[in-house]
């Protein structure tokens, strides 16, 4: 019996060490790689300080040149969208962060159904910024709500194991080498889309998401930060009606709604478009002109 509760003891302390080593030598990998992602969790956590910081899903990501609206309004800006973190729960986590060092101010968040609607993995892509976890109690309380927080607090290497393939790979290749301030443009496809898809109207809620899409829109008023709601153009065909849910909470709170999606801006020029849902970057240029040219109407000074 002794000899058995030896080697239990003796498989658990394994387990805890090469855990922390794995969780040491995985940091420093992140603090390293020069993969998509982990810089801009870098700059989020240690740097970033610009008075416009944009935010959102891919859309964003690629869809907003900063040095374009810099020009226009004469304020700084960086583009904070991530690839995948497609609903309020990965946007309110990166604006804890944010907040955590900085207070912007104007914080522009690119918006879809998804922040609102009902999804089979809604908590599916929060693994995403487990590597800044403990350096935000309210962040982290969005890993509680998911049931994931024990897992991240127990286990330090896990919290590298969404990323850790592409962040390793990101130590020999660099996936930012045209990165400009966050903004990351998309080439130019072989062909362009030949036929805008039409999206259905989503209108049922899910209640949590609307309570988080609350809370970010009081954060950003207890810290006075002017909030800006966007939906950058699309190659797809939608109902008026498709963000009303959205719009409804604009409206209720005082927040500027500029909607490029519905109004069908560039259906007419499919050139613009990597796919259906994405711009290139020609097409990403040309939009975020015409956005900086409304935001300086919105907020001429910032």
């Amino acid at each position: 019996m002794k000899k058995l509760i030896c080697s239990i003891a003796f498989i658990l302390i394994g387990l805890f060490i090469t855990d922390r080593v794995g969780g040491i030598v995985m940091n420093w990998v992140c603090q390293h790689s020069n993969d998509v992602l982990a810089p801009k969790l870098r700059y989020l956590q240690k740097e970033v300080d610009e008075d416009i910081i944009l935010m959102g899903a891919s859309r964003c990501h690629h869809h907003y040149l900063p040095s374009i609206i810099e020009d226009s309004l004469g304020a700084s800006v960086y583009n904070a969208g991530i690839g995948g973190s497609n609903n309020i729960y990965s946007h309110y986590i990166v604006l804890q962060h944010i907040l955590a060092r900085h207070t912007p101010k104007l914080i522009c968040l690119e918006v879809m159904p998804t922040d609102y609607c009902p999804q089979e993995d809604v908590f599916g892509v929060i693994s995403f910024f487990a590597p800044l976890f403990g350096n935000s109690e309210e962040a982290d309380s969005i890993y509680k709500l998911a049931g994931k927080y024990w897992r991240y607090e127990v286990s330090h290497l896990y919290r590298y194991n969404a990323k850790a393939a592409s962040n390793i790979i990101g130590l020999v290749i660099n996936r930012q080498k045209n990165e400009e301030k966050g903004y990351i443009p998309l080439p130019k496809p072989n062909q362009f889309p030949q036929e805008a898809s039409k999206e259905e109207c989503v209108t049922a809620t899910d209640s949590m998401k609307l309570v988080y899409i609350h809370r970010f829109i009081n954060l950003c008023k207890q810290h006075d930060i002017r909030l800006v709601f966007t939906a950058s153009p699309k190659y797809t065909t939608v109902d008026v009606s498709h963000y009303d849910v959205l719009k409804s909470l604009a409206k209720e709170h005082d927040i500027p709604f500029l909607d490029y999606h519905t109004r069908g801006l560039y259906l007419d020029h499919p050139e613009y478009f990597k796919d259906n849902s994405h711009l290139w970057d020609e097409g990403a240029r040309h939009f975020t002109s015409i956005f900086a040219g409304d935001l300086k109407r919105l907020f001429n000074p910032i």
